[in-house]
């Protein structure tokens, strides 16, 4: 299945107990719901949301309200992950364009929870930045017991300036909207092989990053356990997976993003997101 949070178009009301409107939320709220050719059916408890459904999938029943997905508006799946794990140079390609070798164990940094952003939302570019850059990667949603629930589309935005001249990369990647994500979650039962998607990330329109993430260099069970090593992984965290050639300071000369340019990224089999940069 595919979970989703969003907003319902203006003017609906959802109930509390999926039937009259009278005392449901107002219009306006977040509500979960399951998508399915080309719309989203609410959860039958609207009080149920995608991070309860990845504690416990039973949750996960749809009930009678149904839109069209072009009528909402998709926000993060989980708005505020508790973690996100990010995975620093994981594709052989994108370690060779940095000049760089390859690392020996995992390269893993931290994205805030301010950094989880809607699939289709503006990315501001801080005033402190000048150096703005796209990562299109494989995000790992984790699930109860260190399993994993799904998997999503994910934007790890980056400032270089940043990156470059600080030890830590806290500011240059955890800034506020540096990780859109979804557009939804695609449960790990419909994803045969994560480790056999095809990624691909356009930048106003020019295909710039063309790979599979059978390419990843550490697989995604040997970065569940090297974090949980460490860190005990809980339901809706993020994992990052890390990101293939083509980024913007991979060129030569860079070529990083501007006002006005329009990043999409798409994983075959879970979707795509696509952002404007502010």
């Amino acid at each position: 299945m595919r979970l989703a949070s969003f907003i319902p178009p203006s003017g609906e009301r959802p109930a509390a107990d999926g039937g009259s409107a009278d005392g449901g939320r107002a219009a306006g709220d977040t509500l979960a719901g399951l998508v399915e050719d080309g719309r989203v059916r609410a959860l039958a408890d609207p009080r149920t949301s995608v991070l309860d459904c990845l504690r416990d999938p039973a949750l996960a029943v749809a009930g009678e309200r149904s839109f069209a997905l072009a009528d909402v508006r998709l926000l993060a799946p989980v708005p505020a992950p508790r973690a996100i794990f990010g995975i620093g140079m994981n594709y052989a390609d994108h370690v060779a364009e940095l000049g760089a070798s390859a690392p020996e164990i995992p390269i893993v940094f931290m994205k805030l929870p301010s950094s989880a952003a809607p699939p289709n939302a503006p990315v501001r570019c801080p005033a402190a930045v000048k150096r703005l850059d796209y990562e299109g990667e494989l995000a790992v949603v984790m699930g109860s017991a260190g399993a994993v629930a799904g998997y999503a589309v994910a934007d790890d935005v980056s400032a270089r300036d940043l990156q470059k001249r600080e030890l830590q990369w806290t500011r240059a990647k955890g800034a506020d909207g540096f990780c859109p994500y979804g557009p939804w979650i695609t449960t790990a039962d419909e994803v045969a092989d994560p480790h056999s998607l095809w990624l691909r990330t356009w930048v106003g329109g020019e295909l710039r990053q063309d790979s599979s993430t059978s390419n990843l260099i550490f697989k995604i069970d040997e970065l569940i356990a090297f974090i949980a090593e460490t860190c005990t992984l809980q339901p809706g965290d993020l994992i990052l997976t890390g990101t293939p050639g083509g980024v913007g300071i991979g060129f030569d000369p860079p070529r990083l993003l501007s006002p006005g340019d329009v990043v999409r990224i798409e994983i075959e089999s879970l979707g795509a997101i696509e952002h404007a940069i502010a």
